[in-house]
């Protein structure tokens, strides 16, 4: 019960206090991912330096839960070569698949542990990816044109 606690505490703490939530003017790639089923929308600005993630900034609105999980996001990813943030990113969806039958990776996923529980519900796991999902899509584009400079 006092783990569920903390992971609540880190989940609005993030969602209080967001990390990165000011829009980049200058990036690489540029998304807008929206979640249907409930509105809740990411804009996501990303900037890839030597195959490191160097810059992930964003904004949106949301419920606690597509929010807190972006912020969660950048922090974690930022720094990262991108090999190991598609590897966290993997995990990170896996353990959202999971319905809950997997308790994820403390030492691969840090902060996004918290959101473990969402796992159990269907309709709240759209929130928890949608940053993840723009992050996804912000990254292919960014090495694409990469490829093109």
């Amino acid at each position: 019960m006092q783990l569920d606690n903390l992971y609540q505490e880190v989940i609005l703490d993030h969602y209080k206090r967001p990390q990165n939530k000011k829009l980049s003017s200058t990036y690489d790639a540029q998304v807008h991912h929206v979640n249907p089923s409930c509105g809740d929308e990411i804009d996501l600005n990303l900037t890839i330096t030597d195959d490191t993630v160097s810059n992930i900034s964003w904004d949106g609105v949301g419920c606690s839960i597509s929010q807190a999980s972006v912020s969660i996001l950048t922090d974690l990813l930022t720094g990262k070569k991108i090999e190991e943030a598609y590897s966290i990113f993997d995990h990170f969806v896996a353990l959202m698949q999971s319905k809950g039958t997997v308790a994820g990776d403390e030492t691969v996923l840090e902060d996004a542990i918290a959101l473990a529980g969402v796992s159990k519900y269907p309709a709240r796991i759209k929130c928890a990816l949608l940053g993840w999902m723009a992050f996804k899509d912000a990254s292919v584009q960014a090495q694409s044109k990469s490829k093109l400079d």
